[in-house]
């Protein structure tokens, strides 16, 4: 049962919107565009999946593309946080293996940008016979990132701990200024202030505002359940068997990391590339970002 009403979604041009069963009683909103073998992109936070427009285009000349709201986020539903498994990366990676399902994709190539990166590799690491191809924008394995985190460097992330707090006290906090707050990463991790166009900024500040227990749910299940669940695959020496691909930009040179070795870790078969373009590099360098997509999946 949904408690938000949701924001009615912008459209990527070119793509058709549907509203497609992802799990008992919740349903993600979805783009569709394209032909060809599947890509599927996931969006980051406080984004949508509107973040993709320009890559998402780029690719469907080629490809069949697939591009969801995440389950809590923008116009996709926004169930209550019951029980931790509601927002787990594994719940959020089913989510997505169903609606290709659905598309009538049984194997697709997966990309993830932040938080939809966190879904994409527990997808990955669950679904290995599923995830064909996987692409991970500017983050770490959940249990790689709080590690890395240490000393005062590591206020960068200082809304992972605040949003790690019990129900209850993040919600309201966030809901007292949510626009200011959603906004500022935004503006912070944003390079020169001129990435999103005002239309766009504010779409991604009504929703996210609107997705306020949903959101932090998503990241509260990363200090619980995601992090009990990198930590018994870790033990079990579990790897992503599919080919990887990593485009981040240098995090380790501020917080003393070498983000490569981390991931080799975890992938086997691994590229890793930096990016000059900040944060949100698939609106900043949407060539570059569909660039390697490409080289990817053609691996």
């Amino acid at each position: 049962m949904n408690d938000i009403s949701s924001p009615a979604p912008l459209a990527i041009d070119g793509f058709r919107t549907e509203r497609i069963a992802a799990a008992p009683g919740v349903t993600l909103n979805v783009a569709v565009g394209g032909s060809g073998d599947p890509i599927v992109l996931l969006h980051g936070f406080p984004q949508t999946h509107l973040m993709w427009r320009d890559v998402a285009r780029d690719l469907a000349a080629t490809n069949t593309v697939i591009v969801p709201d995440l389950r809590g986020y923008g116009a996709s539903d926004k169930p209550e946080e019951t029980s931790p498994d509601v927002y787990s990366k594994r719940t959020m990676g089913a989510d997505i293996v169903a609606i290709a399902r659905e598309l009538g994709h049984e194997k697709f190539s997966l990309i993830g940008h932040d938080r939809g990166a966190l879904v994409a590799v527990r997808a990955g690491l669950d679904r290995p016979k599923v995830v064909t191809h996987l692409g991970i924008l500017d983050v770490l394995p959940t249990l790689d990132m709080w590690d890395v985190l240490h000393g005062v460097d590591a206020k960068v992330a200082w809304h992972l701990y605040l949003m790690a707090q019990p129900a209850g006290l993040p919600e309201r906090m966030i809901a007292a200024t949510g626009e200011e707050f959603f906004a500022s990463f935004l503006d912070a991790w944003d390079t020169d202030g001129a990435t999103f166009p005002p239309h766009i900024r504010q779409h991604y500040v009504d929703a996210s505002v609107a997705a306020i227990p949903s959101i932090v749910a998503d990241y509260r299940a990363s200090a619980g359940i995601d992090l009990d669940l990198d930590r018994a695959d870790r033990a079990a020496g579990a790897q992503l068997a599919m080919p990887v691909g990593i485009l981040s930009q240098d995090w380790g040179s501020q917080l003393g990391f070498d983000a490569s070795s981390l991931w080799a870790a975890w992938a086997p078969d691994l590229t890793y590339e930096p990016s000059q373009a900040g944060h949100y590099m698939a609106e900043r360098a949407p060539a570059d970002v569909a660039a390697f997509i490409r080289g990817l999946v053609a691996r």
